[in-house]
């Protein structure tokens, strides 16, 4: 009886996701200096974007790229997020807090630096490279600094400290770079949806999926690690493996974010604990796409904001992120005082 309201929970909580986003998708589309109707949104999209008038070309090639982009993004950060509370067993891990997202900031920015002194553009797939080796190499320190310290809060300050130091290497670079390439990464390190592009967002949800196909396959090791490394070793589980594939999705989800939007604070964090709440299980193959889909509309709501509040100034998406999850952030370091 117990299972089967949880099951009705669970549906529950999945239509109120899904309509909340494609709620979301008419606010975004219908938000801005042009004032676009819900049912001439549905018409301009199922034409599709061969139309020729303004609000089709505003719909297409402006609204509905970044309004997918903060839905995908925020869904990955999420997803990486949950990965890494699972690998560290505590629920304050997270990309940005560990420094792992700065670690991508700053290979990004120091790829950026270097290509456009000698080049007039940078591949998409060198940004997403960087930051791959940017948050692998930052995840490592942080596995060293695991080793040697038992108390999260000493790796959450030491997480913080990474970010300090690769935010003062990334000013270093800056000193060293022409003003028009310091516009550039400015812009870029602020955070920020817009400007996506239909090609990026194809090469970006390419990547994404495959993670997430991957992330989804291992659902089952994730439950059985969940319960302990004894229990996942005498269930098959190689766990050496497991620990590598658990860093190497995690860190991919959370490069290409940092990639093609910046850094995002907050989001991996802050998302799988509500997830969790509303679903009221832990159950990794109900979580992981949960997590992707709340992970989303998060983001979009959040984007909405970001553009919307102060318009026509647009604050940077990091700003709201963080004002959002910094109070789960809270919430879950008292709580786990308390049981202490």
């Amino acid at each position: 009886m117990k299972k089967e309201g949880n099951n009705i929970r669970i549906m529950a909580v999945l239509i109120f996701l899904l309509f909340m986003f494609l709620f979301g998708v008419v606010l975004n589309i219908n938000t801005g200096s042009v004032k676009i109707s819900p049912v001439e949104i549905l018409k301009i999209i199922i034409a599709g974007p061969n139309v020729r008038t303004m609000e089709a070309s505003i719909v297409w090639r402006l609204r509905l790229p970044r309004l997918l982009a903060a839905a995908l993004f925020g869904g990955a950060l999420s997803v990486s997020g949950f990965l890494l509370q699972t690998f560290f067993r505590n629920p304050i891990a997270g990309p940005f807090v560990l420094g792992i997202s700065s670690g991508a900031r700053l290979f990004v920015g120091f790829t950026m630096i270097i290509v456009l002194k000698y080049w007039h553009s940078v591949s998409v797939y060198v940004l997403v490279a960087a930051a791959f080796v940017g948050s692998i190499m930052s995840m490592c320190f942080v596995l060293i600094c695991a080793r040697k310290v038992k108390s999260m809060s000493m790796l959450l300050v030491i997480g913080i400290m990474i970010g300090y130091i690769c935010s003062a290497l990334t000013d270093f670079f800056v000193t060293f770079a022409k003003e028009s390439d310091i516009a550039n990464l400015y812009s870029w390190s602020l955070g920020s949806f817009s400007g996506t592009s239909w090609n990026n967002l194809g090469i970006a949800s390419v990547i994404v999926l495959i993670a997430m196909i991957a992330v989804i396959l291992l659902s089952k090791p994730i439950g059985a690690y969940q319960l302990g490394e004894g229990y996942a070793q005498s269930m098959g589980i190689n766990i050496k493996l497991f620990r590598v594939l658990l860093i190497m999705l995690s860190s991919i989800l959370s490069a290409v974010v940092t990639a093609f939007a910046g850094p995002i604070s907050f989001v991996g964090i802050a998302i799988p604990h509500i997830t969790k709440m509303l679903v009221k299980t832990a159950k990794p193959l109900i979580i992981i796409p949960m997590s992707f889909l709340c992970g989303g509309v998060f983001c979009m709501f959040c984007d909405l904001i970001a553009r919307s509040v102060f318009s026509p100034t647009e604050m940077n998406i990091g700003t709201v992120t963080a004002f959002f999850g910094a109070p789960v952030v809270i919430r879950l370091i008292i709580s786990r005082r308390k049981e202490t």
